[in-house]
């Protein structure tokens, strides 16, 4: 487990210069990259882009520069006393560059690569080029749509939380799920698809194995960071990994400055363990210890499941697997469907395994609304407490096998031909 690889601390005059530099070029490459990536309207019948014009490419390269002018103004912010031009006082916490961002961030640009590359494969000739754009220029929107809909429904699981703190609203460095980019990345691609005349089905057979690829890699980001983390398992148990507290170390061998979440979060519990089993109580009992007082004098928590790992492995034999399944695909939407109904009976069994109560669960709904009687009867630990992971495996396993009965039924309805008739005697 490695939470930062480094931080990087401008604190002289050569250190923020070169800051200035990397900000103007990350401002400059997303404007070349919008000129490069742009493509002009598309005709709705053929479904074929037009060349862009200069004025389409300008604008384009004005939006990305913008977006590399906020990304840049945000780095100076948490980096600077001061932000410069805007007068605005920064917090100069330096840039950490956590393992779970270079992940979870590499695991995206292997994904939409990936993509582009297949949507050249999926669609034939000059329209398959157009496609790989097209894919290129949707991954900068969906990558909008995914960090928007992950923050909303983490805020919604932990509404409680959010509350009683408003001001953590606007806190950047707040948590993520992956749910909530999952559906805030498949509405973003369904407006772009119908926009561009693109058949949203096709599209989504396309991406879909590139999401488990990107995923098979976040979870590994996961794992470093110390999210998403497991329940305790027993004593003795060879799965069984330790996350660090105060003294976990970068990549040089230096104190991170940054405990991993499950320690955090372990820190904080009140609940007592029973390590020879991993049982927990709400109340001492014989044999057991309080979970905060334990991984206070350890340094590093309790042996818990290696949940990220497990997920990342399934992920990646989804993307084998359906990778594999795109040449004998007999409809569209036959790998959108699947990868549904696949990830949801995955996701539900990896949260069998779960300790963090952050993900959000039934227990912690019921308590929300105050209706303590029933929270009582539905304990933290208890394995039907259902998570709000699990139930949106639900609807999404309903949805999967929803999109392949009727991709099959649909299948069945066209006419057969008779091949012998077409023979020419």
């Amino acid at each position: 487990m490695l939470p930062v690889i480094y931080q990087f601390i401008f604190d002289t005059d050569g250190a923020r210069l070169g800051l200035y530099v990397a900000c103007a070029f990350i401002v400059a490459y997303a404007a070349w990259s919008g000129w490069r990536g742009a493509v002009g309207a598309v005709d709705p019948k053929t479904g074929q882009a037009a060349e862009a014009t200069k004025d389409e490419r300008r604008a384009r390269a004005i939006k990305y520069a913008l977006g590399g002018v906020g990304l840049s103004l945000v780095g100076m912010y948490y980096s600077l006393d001061s932000v410069p031009f805007l007068g605005i006082a920064g917090k100069h916490q330096g840039i950490p560059i956590h393992t779970y961002g270079v992940l979870v961030g590499g695991g995206f640009i292997a994904a939409a690569t990936a993509a582009s590359w297949l949507c050249g494969r999926e669609w034939p000739g000059q329209l398959g080029k157009e496609r790989q754009l097209q894919m290129l220029d949707l991954s900068f929107y969906i990558f909008i749509g995914a960090m928007v809909g992950s923050r909303v429904l983490f805020i919604i699981v932990n509404l409680k939380d959010y509350t009683a703190h408003p001001e953590k609203l606007f806190d950047l460095g707040g948590g993520l799920v992956f749910y909530g980019g999952l559906i805030g990345a498949s509405v973003t691609a369904f407006w772009y698809a119908k926009s561009r005349g693109i058949e949203f089905l096709r599209l989504a057979d396309v991406c879909m194995p590139m999401v488990s690829l990107g995923q098979a890699l976040g979870r590994l980001g996961c794992f470093a960071a110390g999210c998403c983390w497991g329940d305790v398992a027993p004593l003795g148990t060879k799965l069984a990994v330790h996350f660090p507290g105060p003294g976990a170390k970068n990549v040089f061998g230096g104190l991170a400055g940054t405990p991993s979440l499950a320690f955090q979060d372990q820190a904080q519990d009140q609940r007592w363990v029973l390590e020879s089993t991993g049982q927990l109580f709400h109340e001492a009992v014989p044999g057991a210890v309080k979970m905060s007082d334990w991984v206070a004098e350890h340094g590093h928590t309790f042996g818990v499941w290696p949940t990220q790992l497990f997920e990342s492995a399934g992920q990646l034999l989804l993307f084998v697997g359906l990778l594999t399944l795109r040449r004998y695909r007999r409809f569209e939407g036959q790998i959108f469907g699947l990868w549904l109904v696949l990830y949801a009976c995955l996701r539900t069994s990896v949260e069998l395994f779960r300790g963090d109560a952050a993900r959000g669960t039934l227990h912690s709904a019921l308590e929300y609304f105050h209706l303590d009687a029933m929270a009582r009867s539905v304990p933290l630990e208890a394995w039907y407490n259902m998570s709000i992971g699990q139930f949106i495996s639900l609807c999404l396993f309903g949805l999967g096998a929803t999109v392949l009965y009727r991709g099959l039924k649909d299948r069945q309805a066209q006419p057969k031909v008779d091949l012998n008739a077409l023979a020419v005697g």
